[in-house]
């Protein structure tokens, strides 16, 4: 692995964690006014990042059965953990009737299906000019607020809406990349992420689901021509972040930047941690600021343990539908006990 990769897999990493964080802290967001801040600030960052990044690396648009293993790799996880989130939820709250619909994704997986969308929509886009490319995404991106059975069904309003940020990714260089990297740069980054606490901080009205890009206007209780001039902003201060957050990404290898690789894990599993807890009494003793810090510790165990050889294994052949990781574990461990007998039969 070249010293190139160390960036994106550490940004990866990072990220992943913050969607962790993110999911954590969502129940003491109308407790904690802190909390609510720092909430919102992660969530006008933590997945454009994560879409401009999928849009990086979508080069292989054009090359034959790209399109067949980007839906492999996306369509199928999606359908099993369509599937699998609707039984967790059938039984963790109780529900009177079992019931799936693939056409509505459950929490977080609507990602998978947006991301599936997105290549597709990038081979007629990848052909425009930038300029054009990106105002006629951004146009498309504003006007599907106006339609309000545009919503969760196939994720279709967060895949028009978040398109900009992979198409915006994937007209990115790693040149671009690297110029973000200048210290004068860097510097000027710490005082966007202020400005959008602060901002935040002070305007504690706005509507959190702003964030999500998945309603109407009308369904985020706003006229059209203010909800418009809302989501044409959060594009300006959700770009800016999000270059700021890739200034200040570390670009050497640490303990976790092999782990950035398995963020589809992460995404994946996580979720079922996330519902547990939000059910549990725990959160009746985590309301307060002092506690941010535990939640913060909590989230990048879970992290560290979903990212895990140990738990990507064992997820392997429900993601992926291969075995090859348990395979290699399986040996390693063999391998690890083997040697131990041999050290202790030796003394």
């Amino acid at each position: 692995m070249t010293q190139r990769d160390y960036y994106f897999d550490n940004a990866k990493f990072i990220l992943i964690f913050f969607v962790v964080f993110g999911h954590l802290i969502q129940s003491f967001i109308q407790d904690n006014e802190l909390v609510y801040t720092l909430y919102k600030v992660i969530y006008t960052f933590h997945m454009p990042a994560f879409i401009l990044i999928s849009g990086f690396f979508a080069r292989g648009i054009y090359d034959k059965g790209y399109i067949k293993k980007i839906a492999k790799k996306l369509i199928i996880p999606y359908l099993i953990f369509q599937l699998v989130y609707s039984i967790f939820y059938y039984f963790l709250y109780n529900e009177s009737q079992f019931t799936i619909d693939p056409l509505n994704p459950h929490w977080s997986l609507w990602f998978l299906i947006s991301l599936f969308f997105w290549h597709l929509m990038l081979l007629g886009f990848s052909r425009l000019k930038p300029l054009l490319g990106l105002t006629l995404a951004i146009l498309i991106g504003l006007g599907v607020g106006y339609i309000d059975w545009v919503s969760n069904y196939l994720s279709l309003s967060r895949t028009f809406v978040f398109f900009p940020m992979f198409l915006l990714g994937f007209y990115l260089t790693r040149e671009h990349i690297h110029l973000l990297q200048k210290p004068a740069i860097r510097m000027l980054t710490i005082c966007v992420f202020i400005i959008a606490f602060v901002f935040y901080y002070f305007y504690p009205d706005m509507n959190y689901q702003w964030l999500f890009g998945s309603k109407s206007y009308s369904a985020l209780n706003s006229s059209p021509v203010i909800g418009m001039m809302i989501r044409l902003g959060l594009y300006f201060l959700s770009t800016i972040m999000v270059f700021s957050f890739l200034a200040i990404v570390p670009r050497n290898q640490y303990f976790f930047t092999n782990l950035g690789r398995n963020t589809l894990y992460v995404y994946l599993l996580h979720g079922f941690f996330i519902r547990v807890f939000r059910e549990s009494k725990v959160t009746n003793y985590l309301s307060d600021t002092e506690n941010l810090f535990l939640l913060a510790l909590a989230s990048l165990t879970l992290t560290l343990f979903l990212s895990s050889r140990f738990a990507t294994a064992l997820a392997q052949p429900f993601i992926e539908l291969r075995v090859t990781l348990l395979a290699k574990y399986k040996a390693r461990v063999q391998g690890q006990i083997k040697l131990y007998k041999n050290k202790l039969f030796s003394q």
